[in-house]
């Protein structure tokens, strides 16, 4: 099928421009996915490039009406330098405090599903009891809840995502990091499961069969090595992106 791209406008350089349309069409997968929470949750990509700087939504779009062009770029002090012009403050301190603290992030993404909320009012709310969990328990981090737009909450975001790329942020939602879209993509989206898994066992009327220790240990070495691969997740996400460009979402622009 026939896509048509735009290309980059002259102040911007094609290394920025790929990233927008990749950034966009990861907001229309989400949407595709069910992880929306209307306007409140944000994804988030480095400019190559440019490291101290970030694109996030424009703050009121629908994730299916997301474009290259209406991304919001900034720096990691929260100036914004270019695209649209508003932008959700508590995204900006989840984003920033992950950038400044973990150089080799280069995306984060962060969600409110039920699921996701549901286990974020557990302390401890993944059990090693599905294969979905094995995915992702030995990068697993409990982050306490802060106040969303401190400086403190900035910090404190760095240092959880500093101990590992799936967070599951306490009384609030899931948030995922690391150096690709497509392997962020991926590392939330068996997180989520994960947690759906988790929660649906917890309104059953028998305790879950728990995976052997010897087990679980065997598969986190196997999943740590298969996340510091950069063909992580890129299968899944070629795919999603088919799916996506066959709707005829016009994210391109």
């Amino acid at each position: 099928m026939s896509v048509s791209v735009k290309t980059a406008p002259a102040s911007m350089s094609d290394a920025e421009w790929g990233a927008r349309c990749d950034l966009a069409a990861l907001y229309r997968i989400v949407e595709h996915l069910g992880w929306t929470d209307l306007l409140e949750t944000h994804m988030t990509v480095r400019v190559p490039g440019e490291p101290g700087t970030f694109l996030i939504n424009n703050y009121g779009d629908m994730f299916d009406e997301i474009t290259a062009s209406s991304l919001v770029k900034m720096d990691l002090e929260g100036r914004v330098l270019g695209g649209g012009t508003k932008y959700n403050a508590a995204g900006f301190t989840i984003h920033s405090g992950v950038y400044k603290a973990c150089p080799d992030v280069s995306c984060i993404m962060h969600s409110h599903t039920r699921a996701g909320a549901g286990i974020s009012v557990l302390r401890q709310g993944l059990r090693p009891i599905s294969q979905d969990a094995l995915h992702v328990l030995d990068d697993v981090v409990y982050h306490e809840y802060g106040i969303p737009t401190s400086e403190e909450e900035c910090i404190a975001l760095g240092e959880s995502a500093q101990r590992g790329g799936c967070l599951v942020l306490l009384n609030h939602g899931l948030l995922a990091a690391g150096a690709t879209i497509p392997g962020t993509l991926y590392r939330l989206y068996m997180l989520e499961r994960a947690c759906e898994v988790e929660m649906i066992a917890r309104s059953l009327d028998e305790p879950p069969v728990l995976i052997e220790p010897h087990i679980v240990e065997r598969a986190a070495k196997r999943q740590s090595g298969m996340r510091a691969k950069p063909e992580y997740g890129v299968r899944q996400w070629e795919a999603l992106l088919r799916r996506v460009d066959r709707q005829g979402a016009d994210y391109r622009r």
